[in-house]
This record gives C-alpha cells, structure tokens and sequence, in this order.
C-alpha cells in the first residue's frame, strides 16, 4: 500500500512538473525579441544632444513599457551615415505593434560653434513622441526596428536666439530598409548629398571624413540623388534613376565631383 501511494505521489508530481515546464514553454513561445535602435539625419551643429529616458510600445495588449538599456544623453550627430546605437532589447508579446511613444528628459541641448544652448521640448517631456510603425511579431523571432531622428529638420532657432526641439523622427524596420551608399572624392568639396524623389528631398546626408555616405531607411522606389558641393569652385553632381529594393544595398561606389 505504501510502494503504491509513493508511485502516485510520483505520477502527480511528474504531472505537475510537466504541465508547469509546459507553460513556461508556451509563455516562452509567445513571446518575440525586439531591438530598438536609435539613428540621426546629419545636421549643421557641433553636437545635438538628447535626454532618452523611456520608451513605451503600442501592443495588442496595450502600452508596454520597454525599458532603455541606458537611460541618459545621447549625441544624434554621432549617428549618421549608416551609424546607430541600441536604446532597448527585449521580449514583448506577439501580435501587432503600431506605434512607438519615446519619452525625453529636461536635459536636451545643443551646440553651436562651441557654444552650448539648451533645447526646449515641451511636448516630448510631458507625453512622449510618438512614432507610427506597423510590425507583426512572430513567435521566437528577432526584429530591429530604427527610430530615425532627423535632427536637422527637428531643430528651430528661435528669434531670442535660443533653440527649440520639434522633433522629426520616422520608424522603419529591416523589412522597409531601402538603402543606397557611395563615396565622395574628394572630400574637401565638401559636398551635401540628398536623395529626391518627384522634386521632394526624403532624405540629407553629410559624408563623413572619408566622403562616405549612406541613406537607410528609404521606401522602394526611384530616386535622384543630388551631390551639391559646398565649395564653390566644384560642380555639383546628378544622379538620375537610382533604384531602392528592400533588402537589396545599393552601393553607389566612387563619386568624383569635377572643378
């Protein structure tokens, strides 16, 4: 009678354990990673300085919090030209995700010719940004998703000389990465380059050092990209009919822009 009950004991606990370790399995299965990263439009000032502090996901579920690896400022013209840098990594149930709600700090400033000015940011502080991105996640799944701060276009200089934040971000995922690249020689035309399309610039980039330049995040479609020198004493250079495909990098190679 004893040998019996200790059997049944053991079936039961078996029982137990297996239906414990398979929820956890399940749990673990409807869940998907996502990497949140942050990347920047070039723009004329020494340093844009960013206070990241929260970011919030809009779920089936609702608004998850996903918390920020590190909490802090970020400089946005250290992220250019192809360069990024990971704000959040972590699970979030599967399903929809439409929107992205980032949440600033008070300690946001700008420099210009060595001079820093704080930026006001009235809206981000209170409510948070929110970017429109539409991703399903899959089971076990990993995702990036980009949050493009354009910080060229989010900056306006007030009359009384102060700055003022209105930012301009867009979101893309590696599904929606429309990419082209090149490199300008030489260097120092220094050279703005714009990807247009129908007469609109979508996107501006500054070379770095090397004349190396790179849009992501471009829809498909046909672009003209536009090579303007800012020296004078260089032509500018037009580049009709370049072609973005998802998930095709169009490298444009060397672009020599002639006297």
């Amino acid at each position: 009678m004893k040998k019996q009950s200790f059997l049944l004991l053991l079936l039961v606990a078996a029982t137990i354990f297996g239906f414990v370790r398979c929820n956890k399995d399940d749990n673990n299965k409807q869940k998907a990673r996502v990497e949140l990263r942050l990347t920047d439009g070039p723009a004329d000032y020494d340093a844009v300085l960013i206070d990241v502090q929260q970011v919030e996901i809009n779920t089936e579920a609702g608004w998850q919090t996903f918390p920020v690896l590190h909490p802090g400022v970020y400089d946005l013209l250290q992220l250019n030209n192809g360069l990024d840098t990971l704000l959040c990594n972590s699970e979030l149930p599967v399903g929809n995700i439409s929107q992205i709600r980032l949440v600033l700090g008070s300690n946001n400033s700008i420099v210009v010719n060595g001079v820093s000015h704080p930026l006001q940011t009235p809206s981000a502080q209170q409510s948070g940004l929110k970017i429109n991105i539409h991703q399903t996640l899959e089971a076990g799944m990993v995702y990036k998703i980009w949050l493009d701060f354009d910080a060229g276009k989010s900056i306006v200089e007030q009359g009384n000389g102060g700055y003022l934040l209105k930012p301009v971000i867009r979101g893309y995922t590696e599904l929606t990465n429309g990419i082209i690249s090149g490199t300008i020689q030489p260097v120092v035309a220094l050279p703005v380059v714009y990807a247009l399309q129908n007469s609109d610039t979508l996107a501006t980039a500054i070379p770095n050092a090397s004349g190396y330049f790179k849009f992501c995040g471009l829809p498909a479609g046909s672009y003209t990209i536009a090579i303007v020198p800012s020296v004078p004493n260089f032509s500018p250079l037009i580049i009709p009919n370049v072609t973005v495909t998802f998930g095709v990098a169009n490298d444009l190679g060397i672009l020599t822009i002639l006297p």
